[in-house]
């Protein structure tokens, strides 16, 4: 792309300077939200340390809520005696985000890493400072074990020669170890998305570090490295190499019985912490054998400390699983004090489109919606288990977004070119609506809908539309280069409404930290007329297949009761997500 478009871009993308001072002065300042913090829920805490310990059971003193307490207290404490305070809301102008994204970058290398907030709404979600110093921990170790380094040079020969981590913990102790978690990809781009997140908080959680496993171009050309001096990707299995990868035939790891996975070595009765490396199986069908299902419990997982490599393949966001395990509870509360937020701050942290993909964004952004007072996004998804007819679910979305005030009605009968003016002959606002769908249908009646009639309020309403591909090719690298496109121009919206159960939705609104309004599913092929969508009660993505066994009874349990930042989610009632 040319440099000069790009610099020319980046100085006034998102609606101006005086749009971007109106949401700057908006925004919480940190000390006022800390202010706010201290004088509201100091007394609240107060009590729960002075009463609610009284009736904790001998070793439950490290549950979610005491964990959640310690570490409000100790934030305040630092505050008083000249620490960091908790959690702070970014500058909006801070290309770091807050200290999220590492400074260890060259901006040419990945144009969009430094510059995709600047087409966003600024984020007023607050940043723990745990959690940017946890990233900056996890760097170090990526660079010192990643591919290419003697530490990962002696895993893999470690791996290669089938040792027991009995031999490898004698190097662990003379030179320190590594430890790996590879992603295996799996269905369409918005699970994989949802899926790298889950298994890169994982890593984080264990000191492990994260590996991706390309079975051809799908990953290629998506993304820029998100760790500095380091690469992600996982080398390649070549078999006339013998110094490449050992574990050969990753992409046919599909099987909850697979002999190498851990769900088959719990059912032999075989301590898994003495295989060198194990097979996770978290696909939406883990849940037939609470065996799979015990990668969530405690006991498990302090055995799993001690196998060099895991291999995941996923189709869910399991991140609401890893805060059902006692054991990172207090760690995952120092890094996200709340809970709602975990995928926008980590989402905006790992992907960063290529200069391949920020190309069609910005070019597309530049040409339609640079000019406009306000950006709707409108993410359309049909699925074949609740089907409805192309004229009713439009007929839902416009009475979605007409009825929560999201666009205006048409005007009936106002000429076309009467649009974009109010009673007093002054330029109404600017409206652009973006339609991501793998079909022009609903894009095509609204942009008519309005050009016939023009919108009521004197508003000028622009429908755009960058592809309708017709159906979903995960495979393919163009098409999921477009389809990132689509997703990242959907998180700089103003606003969003999404289709219930899509991950390709979800995406978008995390990333742009959005609660959407989410249409509501058919019932028997119609559209609730009374509620059309709801307005979702968090940005966070719904884990679609959640655990329902329970670690501690050893029992079936429900994964939406055990812990109250947990509920069942509002689009796939049978899911699970984070709230606040």
């Amino acid at each position: 792309m040319d440099q000069k478009k790009v610099m020319r871009s980046h100085s006034s993308p998102w609606r101006g300077l005086a749009a971007r001072r109106r949401w700057c002065q908006a925004a919480a300042r940190p000390t006022t939200v800390l202010v706010i913090a201290v004088t509201v829920f100091a007394p609240l805490l107060l009590a729960v340390v002075l009463f609610g310990f009284r009736v904790t059971p001998s070793g439950a003193n490290s549950t979610w809520v005491s964990a959640g307490v310690r570490v409000v207290l100790k934030a305040v404490s630092d505050q008083g005696t000249g620490g960091s305070s908790l959690a702070t809301v970014p500058d909006p102008s801070d290309r770091l985000l807050g200290g999220l994204l590492s400074p260890d970058f060259d901006d040419s290398s990945c144009l969009s890493r430094y510059s995709a907030a600047l087409y966003r709404r600024p984020s007023l979600h607050a940043i723990s400072s745990y959690i940017v110093s946890a990233l900056r921990r996890y760097e170090s170790l990526h660079r010192r074990c990643g591919p290419g380094t003697p530490a990962y040079a002696r895993a893999v020969e470690l791996l290669r020669a089938n040792a027991s981590f009995a031999t490898s913990s004698s190097s662990a102790a003379s030179g320190g170890s590594c430890s790996y978690a590879v992603w295996t990809p799996i269905e369409g781009l918005g699970n994989r998305i949802l899926s790298i997140t889950s298994t890169f908080l994982y890593a984080l959680l264990t000191d492990r570090v994260l590996l991706l496993h390309s079975s051809g171009d799908d990953l290629h050309g998506l993304f820029c490295e998100p760790f500095p001096g380091s690469t992600w990707i996982l080398p390649a299995a070549d078999k006339d190499n013998k110094d490449d990868f050992p574990i050969r035939g990753i992409e046919k790891l599909t099987d909850w019985w697979h002999h190498d996975s851990l769900g088959s070595v719990l059912r032999r009765g075989e301590d898994p912490g003495m295989a060198p490396w194990l097979y996770v199986h978290l696909r939406h069908d883990y849940t037939k054998d609470n065996r799979d299902q015990q990668f969530f419990c405690d006991d498990v997982q302090a055995k799993l400390r001690t196998v060099p490599w895991l291999v995941f393949r996923s189709d869910n966001y399991f991140v609401p699983g890893l805060f059902l395990m006692p054991r990172h509870e207090a760690e995952l509360a120092r890094m996200f004090p709340r809970r709602d937020v975990v995928f926008h701050h980590l989402g905006r942290y790992l992907f960063h489109p290529s200069n391949t993909v920020w190309g069609m964004v910005t070019r597309y952004h530049d040409s339609y919606f640079a000019k406009a007072d306000e950006r709707v996004g409108i993410q359309v998804r049909r699925f074949y288990w609740a089907p409805i007819s192309t004229d009713d679910l439009f007929g839902q979305i416009l009475n979605c977004t007409q009825r929560e005030d999201i666009l205006p009605g048409a005007a009936g009968g106002v000429p076309a070119a009467a649009k974009g003016s109010t009673a007093g002959g002054q330029p109404g606002k600017q409206k652009a609506v973006l339609v991501v769908s793998l079909h022009g249908e609903y894009s095509e009646k609204l942009r008519d809908l309005y050009h016939e009639h023009g919108a009521a309020g004197g508003e000028a309403v622009s429908v755009y539309q960058p592809t309708h591909l017709g159906s979903q090719r995960s495979g393919e690298q163009e098409h999921n280069q477009k389809a990132l496109a689509e997703m990242v121009l959907l998180s700089f919206s103003d606003a969003v409404v999404t289709s219930p159960v899509s991950t390709f939705g979800y995406v978008g609104q995390g990333l742009a930290g959005l609660r959407p309004w989410v249409l509501t599913s058919p019932v028997n092929k119609k559209a609730p007329a009374d509620t059309p969508c709801r307005r979702a009660a968090t940005i966070e993505p719904c884990f679609h297949a959640p655990l329902d066994y329970d670690c501690r009874a050893k029992a079936k349990g429900d994964a939406g009761r055990r812990v109250r930042h947990i509920r069942h989610c509002e689009d796939f009632p049978r899911g699970v997500q984070l709230v606040e």
